[in-house]
């Protein structure tokens, strides 16, 4: 039976290094991702672009009618 306990040993090592790799894979994973949003090809800083919203949703068209501008 010691090769069997000596087995169960060898399993029980080699899970926990598949866990710690897979933990390590996933942080990179993370990271690529992350990098893929925030770098442009050149290698700058990209800005995301969010939602512009209209006019009337900015309350500039009401500002613009009291100043008779528009």
């Amino acid at each position: 039976m010691n090769i069997l306990a000596a087995l169960r040993k060898t399993e029980a090592r080699l899970q926990k290094q598949a866990d710690r790799a897979r933990k390590q894979l996933d942080a990179v994973r993370g990271a690529m991702k992350a990098l893929g949003r925030e770098v442009a090809s050149s290698g700058k800083l990209a800005r995301r672009k969010g939602k512009s919203l209209p006019l009337r949703e900015r309350g500039l068209g009401r500002q613009r009618r009291s100043r008779g501008q528009g």
